[in-house]
Formats: structure tokens, C-alpha cells, sequence
């Protein structure tokens, strides 16, 4: 096949280009490296197979050729980005996945959009199935990306509709890995780069809250899987294996032999107190379970930011 990825410079984007390349497939990789970077992908340029175009998606999108696949996956996607970028995150929810859905719709290809749990906002039902509708605040300040998600789940189902293009949605919940940014903002890596550094640990509210949280290598199988399905409606993709952030901390601690130490900070607005996926859509439909133990994928991830703290310290 040949895929157009959007935002394939980023965290997950990157990841995703690896395992179609792995598969045998060419991508097209487009971005316009506000929140990705070069370095994900640099690994990959010499690849006959890939293709990196900079490219902002709000902007109108010409690939040359057939394409059988459309991967919209940009987008800021950490509160600490998407509260700095708020207009650029709504203008990626809708703009761009106007243009990357009109991409599909021309090709008579694919399109897989990545949406995310924070459509679940902070939810009353846990865990979350995909039946349920959330809890968002539609103008808190994480409502630009919670609603540009929203937007983009109800544009693509349009399109799906009104067009017969074929969409499929999943619903990301936290992942993490190696090519997480330092700066990212998200607990995980602040927690291990706080830790590296000998710094203390800032936990917001309590640390009572829950997250979920998905190894990248699964993640993308996920992703692969439900590409190729013929599911049309969102399906949750994450590891249902529930953790406080407090506990977090205090497993990052335990596994970087840090001497810092855990200090608490005011909640930010709408943080969501709960996060678990209800992932039996994807057991049922995709066969797709995570397989990376948590303790396992804490380790690979650790080892990538002490090499990327190193580089920064040389």
C-alpha cells in the first residue's frame, strides 16, 4: 500500500511510519514540525519507501499518484502543547481533517483518524466504553483539543456517511516509549526526567487521579489492526491496566534510583480523575490486547531519555 501519514514526525506518527515500513507498505510522511521533530524520523530518509513533505495539513493537500491509505494523525497532543498552540489544535481537528478526509475522499482510499480519550473528558463512567458520550467542558482550556477531537469524530463519520469513504476512528489512550519529548508536559516524562536529573517529582492535586497507560510497540499493532478491519465506529486502543499518578511517581523512583522526592502541586482545571479504556471492542473486532508489561516498557523508555538527557549534558 501506499499510506499518507499526517503528523508522522511526531511521537506516535513516527513510530506508525517504522511498522508500515516493516510491513512492506511506502509512506508519505507530512508535517510541518510544530510539536514533531527530524530526529524522529531521520533514521528513515534514506528509505526508497518513505517520503517526508513538510507540510501544514489546515492547508490544502496534493499528493501526486494513487494513494491507498490516509493515517491523520497530527495534532499538539499534550496539555502543555495544546494549551500554547490552542488555535493551531482546533485548526488540525477540523481544518485538517477536512483536508486530510478530502485527500481520502479524491483517492478512494483508507482513512484511519487518531482521536483520543480526552472525547471522554472527565468521565462519569469508568472505565470508559467507546457507547459512552463523556464529560467534556467545551470552553475549559483543554476544551480546544477535547472539542477539535469531538469535531473530527463527527466529520469523519459524515464523510463515512455522506461520501461511503472508508474511515475508521480509534480512540488513543495514554501512550508512552521512546521519542516522548523531555518538555513533553504529560506525567510520564516529566516524572522520568525529573528523576534523571535528581529533581524532585511534581504530582498535581493528590496523585489519586488515574491513568492507563499503553506501550507504543502495542499501540501501533492496534492501530495496524483496526486500518485493515472493516470497523467504521471509534474503538478504544489502550492497556487497561490502571495506575495513580502517585503510584507512577513512586515507580519511577523506585526504577531510576533518584534522589528526588515527591512534591505536590494544584490540580490543573478539568483534569480528569479517572482514565481506564474498556477495550473489549478491540478484543472482540481487531484480536488486539496490549502484551507490554508495564515494568518493561517503563525500562525501555528510561533507557531512551537517559540517552537523550546525555546528549543534552555532552
Amino acid at each position: 500500500m501506499r499510506i499518507v501519514v499526517t503528523g508522522g514526525a511526531g511521537f506516535v506518527g513516527s513510530h506508525f511510519c517504522n511498522y508500515l515500513l516493516e510491513k512492506g507498505h511506502s509512506v508519505i510522511c507530512l508535517d510541518n514540525l510544530l510539536t514533531g521533530t527530524m530526529e524522529n524520523i531521520t533514521h528513515l530518509l534514506g528509505n526508497d519507501e518513505f517520503t517526508y513533505v513538510e507540510q501544514n495539513v489546515t492547508e490544502y493537500i496534493s499528493v501526486e499518484g494513487r494513494v491507498d491509505a490516509v493515517l491523520h494523525m497530527a495534532s499538539p497532543a499534550s496539555p502543555v502543547d495544546y494549551l500554547k498552540l490552542p488555535i493551531p489544535t482546533l485548526k488540525v481537528g477540523s481544518i485538517g481533517t477536512l483536508n486530510a478526509l478530502g485527500l481520502a475522499k479524491e483517492k478512494k482510499s483508507k482513512f484511519l483518524l487518531t482521536s483520543t480519550s480526552e472525547v471522554y473528558g472527565d468521565p462519569k463512567v469508568h472505565p470508559q466504553p467507546e457507547g459512552y458520550w463523556g464529560n467534556v467542558n467545551p470552553v475549559g482550556p483543554r476544551g480546544v483539543y477535547d472539542e477539535a477531537k469531538r469535531f473530527a469524530e463527527a466529520l469523519t463519520m459524515a464523510y463515512h456517511r455522506a461520501h461511503n469513504v472508508d474511515t475508521h476512528i480509534v480512540r488513543i489512550f495514554n501512550t508512552y516509549g521512546p521519542r516522548m519529548r523531555l518538555n513533553d508536559g504529560r506525567a510520564l516524562p516529566a516524572f522520568i526526567s525529573q528523576a534523571l536529573r535528581d529533581e524532585d517529582l511534581t504530582v498535581f492535586g493528590d496523585g489519586s487521579q488515574t491513568r492507563s497507560f499503553c506501550y507504543i510497540s502495542d499501540m501501533v499493532e492496534g492501530l495496524y489492526k483496526l486500518l485493515m478491519s472493516d470497523e467504521h465506529d471509534p474503538v478504544n486502543i489502550g492497556n487497561p491496566s490502571e495506575i495513580t499518578v502517585l503510584q507512577l511517581a513512586r515507580e519511577i523512583i523506585e526504577l531510576t534510583s533518584t534522589r528526588g522526592k515527591v512534591v505536590f502541586k494544584p490540580l490543573p482545571q478539568d483534569d480528569p480523575k479517572v482514565r481506564r479504556p474498556d477495550i473489549s471492542k478491540a478484543q472482540r473486532v481487531l484480536g488486539w490486547e496490549p502484551r507490554v508489561d508495564r515494568q518493561e516498557g517503563l525500562k525501555e523508555t528510561v533507557r531512551y531519555f537517559v540517552q537523550k538527557i546525555r546528549g543534552q549534558t555532552v
